[in-house]
């Protein structure tokens, strides 16, 4: 027998044996329930936190915290309590500044939070939201704005944003426009004195016109109380069918049916830049953007239908 055959015998009589991995590595991993992932996550997030690796920006922005904590909280409202609807996302630029203007209603500024969570989860853009003064002067409140990428709604923090290529969002209506009483719920307020075109117009970015329709029936205003509002330094301290009455209970808004339409944006080009210092050119670009959004939010109504 020579050496060919033997091993060939050796091969037969031993047989090989079969190595079974204990893990396929090249499979994917089986999905998480929701429980486990929201585990994991909150473990990481706490890892990151205790380790710093985290960053914060000139603003006091702390993307971290927002993506983790923030956006995660409103969006069970975003998602199963208002059941958002969002369209129009094709007029938000995939990248680079521009500033959306949006009317405001609901008493509390939920309309703001709910844009912000739609745009992040619908395009992976962060608005940065700008808020009046008294927002930053409640301890709390204010550092949880500037940690969820708000600032104040002043020309230079808007003109810095816009440099860096950001988006940003504003409520030209302000107080007068959450603290509408609910007779006038869809009736927009003056949007100031333009100021959100100024800087529109020396930043040479498109102004976005933006309608929301919904809040304002979370917390329909019925009166107010002028004493109170004057001893807590508030705009107003409403009064809805539930709220005072309920006690906290009358915090929880009601379960409205959201809809949010973005619409074309409006470019700056014809204007100059020495235009921002015009009060008529800024009083007209204001009122062109109002009467557009007003009129994005009638039709809103009639695709929306039933609010509840």
């Amino acid at each position: 027998m020579n050496a060919q055959e033997g091993r060939d015998g050796d091969d037969a009589a031993e047989p090989v044996a079969r190595v079974i991995p204990l893990y396929d590595y090249g499979s994917p991993e089986p999905e998480r329930n929701p429980v486990e992932h929201a585990l994991a996550s909150g473990l990481a997030f706490l890892r990151r936190r205790v380790a710093g690796e985290y960053e914060v920006d000139e603003f006091g922005y702390d993307p971290d915290f927002t993506e983790s904590v923030l956006i995660p909280l409103a969006r069970l409202l975003y998602r199963h309590w208002f059941r958002v609807e969002l369209h129009g996302l094709d007029n938000v630029p995939a990248s680079g500044s521009a500033l959306l203007a949006a009317n405001h209603s609901g008493v509390l500024p939920l309309d703001a939070i709910m844009l912000q969570v739609g745009l992040h989860d619908a395009l992976d853009r962060d608005i940065r939201l700008l808020g009046a003064d008294l927002v930053y002067q409640v301890p709390f409140l204010g550092h949880l704005s500037r940690k969820s990428g708000h600032t104040l709604a002043t020309p230079p923090d808007a003109a810095r944003l816009l440099e860096k290529g950001e988006l940003v969002g504003v409520f030209p209506e302000g107080f007068k426009g959450v603290g509408k009483p609910f007779s006038e719920r869809y009736r927009l307020a003056r949007f100031g004195r333009g100021g959100f075109v100024a800087t529109a117009l020396r930043a040479r970015v498109p102004i976005v016109p933006t309608a929301i329709v919904g809040a304002e029936e979370i917390y329909p205003k019925i009166g107010e109380i002028r004493l109170l509002a004057r001893l807590f330094g508030l705009p107003y301290f409403p009064v809805t069918p539930t709220f005072p009455w309920l006690g906290p209970l009358g915090v929880v808004p009601l379960p409205s049916k959201w809809m949010i339409q973005v619409g074309e944006p409006i470019p700056v080009d014809d204007y100059d830049p020495e235009q921002a210092d015009d009060p008529m050119a800024v009083y007209e670009l204001t009122d062109r953007v109002r009467e557009t959004v007003q009129q994005m939010v009638y039709d809103l109504l009639l695709r929306r239908g039933p609010a509840f």
